[in-house]
């Protein structure tokens, strides 16, 4: 099914080509002014100079030609050349018809199915997960669902890191608390227990003492980068260590993860690609790409037309130890080989954007990408409290992320109990579930470059710009769709009817802009513009339902109308929710 836009433009085209103009400046959008039209085109003026006219007669000259148009009820040229224009109702309802009739609302597959592999900018193992990573997961679920509804083939890879310095202080925290361990004894040669000697609380208080520890102490950092080194060359007790690390902690970090509805294809590691960084080293020496610099290899990223310095990507240190370029570039390599991916998606931190024009670059330039693979990276803003610093706990600290989870949830829990009739258990079920709406939509309705401030009162206000606003809509349409089934109704075989007031019309016009919508979300990789589209068409609906006898209606057929209208509605509400990495209850 065409896009909207599409339709009209070809309607728009064709009268332009009658009045003896190109049809090309029939290119039709939706109107600035919503007060004087729903749709505009402005080719009369862009086609002044091309036929020595004024717009205004070039306009009147299409206008004519629209006179009988089934397409635009209302066509009117305007000065200096404007043309306004009004749908038909016909041709709206025929539109709705179609799309509710067709899979995904009629959204065309795109040309070229891509493979595209998100790398979610890693979480560090032994280490909590605090408020600063909640905008990784949840734009990154995000663009992942979208790609993944318009069509193409996406595999998330949280990227874990697991495998720096962070372990070998892991390591020694844990020596100092019990050296005895057999892991730490290197003539030992038997099996290691399959138990963890720790568990993710006692993880989770090992490695800030030891980073902090580090800082204060040199002779105990070396022995935290002894141990970092022996682990990477594959000391038996210190692998198994490694993995009970990781095992403990990915158990914690699924669970984190899944209380937001974010999921992983992959739960890869800087550790995944360690043994293929001799040969990626190998092969840039070989040919050329990298060279000695002040005792490091590097490789030369910048070009001719920079305007500003771009250093070299440093491939490993004067010691010979990799870096963060290093394991992302053989990260790079693998992915390349395993999957053949047509596009990369990288999220972390706005802050990194020299570093990725540095990665990027460097594996351009080294030919680890095919010319034509895509590679993007998505830099975020940070979540900031009300004073517009980046958000913490109120005696100053990072907030862990599943403390910002519960605090949510029990804000929720408590509005949800205020005048609802609701046993315990289900309101805590409804209310963790709209918390979770609260979360994602107040990070994602926001452009992801841009900071924003976690307003806990705000986000979960049923009023608003806000997910339990979106959440309390399908949950209204719900409720009128049970009471019609409760009155004998069917949602089975509904015929829509011509809108027959304002209020239906936009509610009308609001859907048929889904595929536009959703294509445009996925070629932006935008999920703020899922949450602008939502927020838009719930808005329309709610105008509507206030203005509209629905279940009141006498006649059946305009009744039946109406609810085949509330069915769509609710569908493509719960479809673009989905998309963000949320549902809607049965009630509130």
């Amino acid at each position: 099914m065409k896009k909207i836009l599409e339709l009209l433009s070809e309607e728009m085209g064709k009268a332009f080509e009658a009045a003896g103009y190109d049809s090309a400046l029939g290119k039709v959008s939706l109107s600035n002014r919503p007060d004087l039209c729903e749709y505009q085109c402005n080719g009369a003026m862009a086609g002044a100079k091309q036929y020595h006219k004024a717009p205004i007669m070039i306009a009147n000259d299409v206008a004519e030609k629209l006179a009988d148009s089934k397409v635009f009820k209302e066509a009117a040229a305007v000065a200096p050349g404007f043309l306004n224009l009004k749908l038909s109702e016909e041709f709206l309802l025929e539109v709705v018809e179609t799309m509710a009739a067709e899979p995904k609302f009629g959204l065309e597959a795109p040309e070229k199915i891509k493979k595209i592999i998100i790398d979610y900018g890693g979480a560090n193992v032994a280490k909590p997960l605090h408020v600063g990573h909640i905008r990784s997961a949840v734009i990154g679920e995000s663009i992942k669902r979208i790609c993944r509804y318009v069509g193409h083939e996406v595999i998330g890879d949280v990227h874990l890191g697991d495998w720096g310095l962070q372990m070998g202080l892991v390591i020694m925290g844990l020596k100092e608390r019990q050296p005895d361990l057999i892991y730490f004894d290197e003539s030992y040669e038997g099996e290691y227990p399959t138990e963890a000697p720790f568990t993710i609380s006692e993880l989770e208080e090992i490695y800030p003492a030891s980073s902090a520890k580090s800082k204060e102490d040199p002779d105990y950092k070396a022995k935290a980068m002894e141990a970092t080194f022996k682990l990477q060359n594959g000391v038996r007790g210190y692998r198994a260590l490694w993995k009970h690390i990781l095992n403990v902690s990915v158990a914690d970090l699924k669970k984190n993860y899944s209380s937001l509805n974010v999921e992983f294809d992959l739960w890869k590691g800087e550790s995944d690609v360690h043994d293929l960084i001799p040969e990626m080293v190998a092969y840039m020496k070989d040919n050329g790409y990298a060279y000695i610099s002040e005792g490091a290899l590097v490789v030369d990223v910048k070009e001719e037309s920079d305007t500003k310095e771009v250093p070299p990507c440093m491939i490993l240190k004067s010691d010979g130890a990799s870096l963060y370029n290093t394991t992302d570039l053989a990260t790079i390599m693998e992915r390349m080989r395993l999957y053949h991916p047509d596009e990369l998606i990288y999220l972390t931190d706005k802050r990194q954007d020299l570093y990725f024009d540095q990665v990027f670059r460097c594996a351009r330039k080294t030919k680890l990408v095919e010319p034509e693979t895509e590679l993007k990276w998505i830099g975020f803003g940070t979540m900031n409290g009300k004073d517009g610093k980046p958000f913490k706990t109120r005696d100053g600290g990072v907030m862990r992320l599943e403390t910002l989870i519960r605090e949510t949830k029990d804000e929720m829990y408590r509005k949800i109990r205020e005048g609802r009739e609701m046993s315990e258990e289900e309101a805590r079920k409804v209310a963790d579930q709209v918390a979770v709406s609260a979360l994602l939509y107040g990070d994602l309705s926001n452009q992801a470059s841009k900071d924003y401030v976690f307003d806990i009162d705000r986000f979960t206000s049923f009023e608003g710009d806000t997910g339990p606003y979106i959440l309390y809509t399908i949950v209204r349409i719900k409720s009128i769709l049970t009471k019609y089934r409760e009155q004998g109704g069917s949602l089975e075989g509904l015929n829509f009817r011509k809108a027959e007031n304002e209020s239906e019309k936009a509610l009308m016009m609001e859907l048929v802009q889904f595929n536009t919508m959703m294509q445009n979300a996925a070629e932006e990789t935008a999920p703020h513009k899922v949450c602008a589209y939502i927020y838009d068409l719930a808005n329309a609906f709610n105008h509507f339902y206030h203005e509209t006898k629905i279940l009141g209606e006498e006649n059946e057929d305009r009744k039946q109308g109406l609810i085949a209208l509330l069915v769509l509605t609710r569908n493509v509400l719960e479809t673009c929710i989905d998309v963000l990495g949320f549902s809607a209850p049965e009630k509130m």
